[in-house]
């Protein structure tokens, strides 16, 4: 299982709206607007890193709204 924060600008005023869409997506555990730099961080998770590839770009990036995105896949090291 692979694991990543997806880090999301958005439009201006869109953060609350985008999180409530993509929190619906399969294979999305958590989508919470937040302030900063960063409009809304989002958790996945995917059974390998192609898989979690197709959720961001078909997925997530297909989102009305969505400027720019930021892949963080989880390490253990």
């Amino acid at each position: 299982m692979v694991q990543a924060y997806i880090l999301i600008q958005t439009e201006v005023g869109r953060a609350a709206e985008v999180a409530e869409e993509i929190s619906h997506i399969t294979g999305v555990t958590l989508a919470e607007d937040v302030t900063g730099p960063y409009d809304v961080i989002v958790r996945a998770e995917a059974h390998n890193v192609d898989e979690l590839g197709r959720l961001v770009v078909a997925q997530v990036q297909g989102i009305n709204g969505i400027t720019r995105t930021l892949t963080c896949p989880v390490v253990h090291i």
